[in-house]
């Protein structure tokens, strides 16, 4: 992973943006929000292509990016993919198929899972990030430096 270099590292950067899916399809808008996104350029507060984008833009500046997914959430990694006794989880007998849920970690800390699965014995859950494996699109127009 190579380090973002670029006169905005390091500062604050408020954006807007609208990301799309390849077919259009938009996934997120700070427009629709009325209100920036900001975050510290290079922090890994954003995802890395975002970032990288960001880094050397001026204010005023309007950029189209297409981002493959290294560059975005990543790649689906199949040791997300948990599967659980139900008697072994309480409260997972009343959980559906497509439902998003939060499971916690070793260290107490939650974490969103999506049951994939399900049958009388066992539940299973996705971890990978709803959009890794996917390509996607931002118009990013840099607002503020500060």
């Amino acid at each position: 992973m190579s380090e973002i270099t670029g006169r905005n590292v390091g500062k604050t950067c408020r954006t807007h943006y609208r990301g799309t899916f390849n077919d259009g399809t938009q996934f997120d808008s700070s427009y629709d929000r009325g209100e920036p996104l900001e975050f510290v350029c290079g922090a890994g507060q954003m995802i890395k292509g975002f970032d990288a984008a960001v880094a050397d833009m001026e204010v005023g500046e309007v950029k189209e990016i297409h981002l493959m997914p290294e560059e975005a959430y990543g790649m689906p990694d199949p040791n997300a993919i948990l599967e659980l006794e139900i008697a072994k989880l309480p409260g997972s007998e009343e959980l559906q198929v497509g439902q998003q849920v939060y499971l916690t970690n070793q260290m107490g800390q939650p974490f969103p899972v999506k049951v994939i699965a399900k049958d009388e014995v066992n539940i299973t859950f996705d971890a990978n990030h709803e959009m890794a494996g996917k390509e996607l699109n931002f118009k990013i127009e840099l607002v503020e430096v500060k």
